[in-house]
Order: structure tokens, then C-alpha cells, then sequence
């Protein structure tokens, strides 16, 4: 062979070889990015332990508390993703602020583990991971599934109420609760599964004084209410009474995590309009009655691990992205 041309053969192939190990080593690298669990296993082994008493002493105190804690996991997961955004504490621009976050709490639990863990070993746990553990233990402890959770997320650097606008809301359509989730990544089945977890805790008659008296078109109440169930609403959210009285969102189980709830949205007794709307859509009315039947009858409980799961991932940082806050309602 022509030495000029053994020359660029070589350099061709060194080329070649060069690229086949740039691209191994960023395969690599995004591979060792990705959550996992036991993230915490060398630098911080008493994570979970830590989380996990915290949440434990807080759903004693207020047993509330377990669903504050799962639905502070979904409303941080769905802005700018699972980041722990809306912790922070910066002024009226939060996004804790924002319209769509009304009546989310659980900060303080949160917090809390924050500052034990910070004892323990500081500076390693994200308060990303704490919201997504926190939420996995409130489950457990109302009788749900227990499940790993994949850990290694970052806290995000930036917390401002107009990236809220396009939460879910109790008043959107099933088309948009639909386009609002395929946004995310989720599938109508994670709509209904997600939704399901309103089986526990509570809302407050602000949020039900449309369905029941101005529902549109028309006005009145939402048709699709049973007319047995309809007074019953009533008697609890009186029209122009105190907006701030609570009731149970999954009417008769709203301590017992389970799909009870789903069954209330097929004979018309769900609470939330969001929810009610399930039942208008032929692809979440076809997920919902194949947790009964009469055929073969997946598992509610995995199922639902698998779209929290899902939803915990949803525009994560990790690897140099974001920061590890040493308190979680402010930025380092």
C-alpha cells in the first residue's frame, strides 16, 4: 500500500476509534447521571431512616399530613420538574405564590429532615430527594405500597410563580388535564393513576362552589354529580358558606390509601370535578374500570408505583446541574 495512504488509513481509523470511545464515555457518563436507588448508600446511608422518622412523628401529629405530603411531591414535580422549587422562600415571586399552588403545605416537614440530615452528613441529600422519599413514606403510612424511590436529584436554581400557569387545575376539561400531563411525559393512564391519589386527605369548599352552583353551561350543578350524592355535597359546602370547611376527597376512605376512589368517580360520587372529568373520556373511563373487571384486573397499588415512580423523574437535575441547598427554602 502507498505509504501517503497507509498514513490517512490510519489517522481514519484513529478517528473512528477516538469517536467509538467519546461516545462510550458520554453514554457513561448520562448512564451514572440517572437516579437510582440507594443513591445515598455510601455518602449519606441514614437517609431514608432520617426522612422516613421525620415524615413518621408528622403524620402522628396530623395524619393530614400524609396526603400534604404526596400532593407537595406532585406540585413540585410539575413545575420546572422535580427540583424542590417550591420550597423556596424569595420574596412575593415564589413560586409557592403561585395561584395553582393553593393550600400546599408540608414545607415544614420537609425542613426538618433537611436540618437533621444536614447534621448527619451536610451538604449531600437534596431536598429534591426529601420531597420524592417524604411522599413515598406518607403512602405507606396510609396503608399504600411502599416502593424504592430512584434518588440523586439536584435542587433547582430558580423558583418564580408564572412557570405555575400551566398546572392542572380542579376546573380544566379532560382534554386538558390530558394535553396538560402529555406535556410532562404522562400518559392518560398516569392521569387517572395520579389523580387516584386523592383516595386520601381532604379539600376545601373554596374549590367545590363552581361544581355545585355555577357549573357551565347553564349554571347550577355539575350533572354528572348522582342525584344521591348531590345534597350530601350540598349540606357540606352551603352556598355562600365558609369556603375553608374541608371534606374528604374520596368520600367514605379518606384515611385508607386504595382505588376506593375510582369507584366513587364510576357511580358519579367523586368530589373534585377534576376527578369527576375521568369518567368523560373514553381512554381514562377504559383505565378506571379495568382495576374491576370482570376480566383479568391489574394491581391498582403497582400500577400506581409506576407512574409516581414516572412522574418523580420528570425534568430532573443531576451530575453538576442545580445545587445541594444547605436550607431548603433558600438557594446557597
Amino acid at each position: 500500500m502507498d505509504p501517503p495512504l497507509m498514513m490517512k488509513t490510519f489517522v481514519l481509523q484513529a478517528l473512528i476509534m477516538l469517536a467509538i470511545v467519546s461516545v462510550t464515555m458520554l453514554s457513561c457518563e448520562a448512564q451514572s447521571l440517572q437516579l437510582r436507588v440507594g443513591f445515598y448508600s455510601e455518602t449519606c446511608p441514614d437517609t431514608e431512616a432520617i426522612v422516613r422518622s421525620v415524615v413518621n412523628d408528622a403524620v402522628s401529629s396530623d395524619p393530614n399530613m400524609a396526603a400534604i405530603l404526596l400532593r407537595l411531591h406532585f406540585h413540585d414535580c410539575f413545575v420546572a420538574g422535580c427540583d424542590g422549587s417550591i420550597l423556596i422562600e424569595n420574596g412575593e415571586e415564589s413560586e409557592k405564590n403561585a395561584f395553582g399552588h393553593q393550600g400546599v403545605r408540608g414545607f415544614d416537614v420537609i425542613e426538618r429532615a433537611k436540618t437533621e440530615l444536614e447534621q448527619t452528613c451536610p451538604g449531600v441529600v437534596s431536598c429534591a430527594d426529601i420531597v420524592a422519599l417524604a411522599a413515598r413514606d406518607a403512602v405507606v403510612l396510609a396503608n399504600g405500597p411502599s416502593y424504592g424511590v430512584p434518588t440523586g436529584r439536584r435542587d433547582g436554581l430558580v423558583s418564580n410563580k408564572s412557570l405555575a400557569n400551566e398546572m392542572p387545575d380542579v376546573s380544566d376539561s379532560i382534554f386538558q388535564l390530558k394535553s396538560k400531563f402529555q406535556n410532562k411525559g404522562l400518559s392518560p393512564k398516569d392521569l387517572v393513576l395520579l389523580s387516584a391519589a386523592h383516595t386520601i386527605g381532604t379539600t376545601a369548599c373554596f374549590f367545590m362552589t363552581r361544581r355545585l352552583y355555577n357549573f357551565m353551561p347553564g349554571g347550577g350543578s355539575d350533572p354528572s354529580i348522582s342525584p344521591e350524592f348531590l345534597p350530601v355535597l350540598k349540606s357540606r359546602c352551603p352556598e355562600n358558606g365558609d369556603v375553608n370547611v374541608r371534606l374528604a376527597m374520596d368520600d367514605g376512605s379518606e384515611r385508607e390509601f386504595d382505588k376506593h376512589i375510582l369507584q366513587n368517580i364510576r357511580a358519579g360520587f367523586a368530589v373534585l370535578e377534576s376527578d369527576a372529568r375521568l369518567a368523560d373520556d373514553e381512554d381514562t373511563r377504559t383505565v378506571i374500570n379495568s382495576y374491576f373487571g370482570p376480566m383479568f384486573v391489574p394491581s391498582f397499588e403497582s400500577e400506581f408505583v409506576d407512574s409516581i415512580v414516572k412522574m418523580g423523574q420528570i425534568g430532573v437535575k443531576t451530575g453538576s446541574l442545580g445545587q445541594i441547598r444547605r436550607t431548603c427554602s433558600s438557594f446557597n
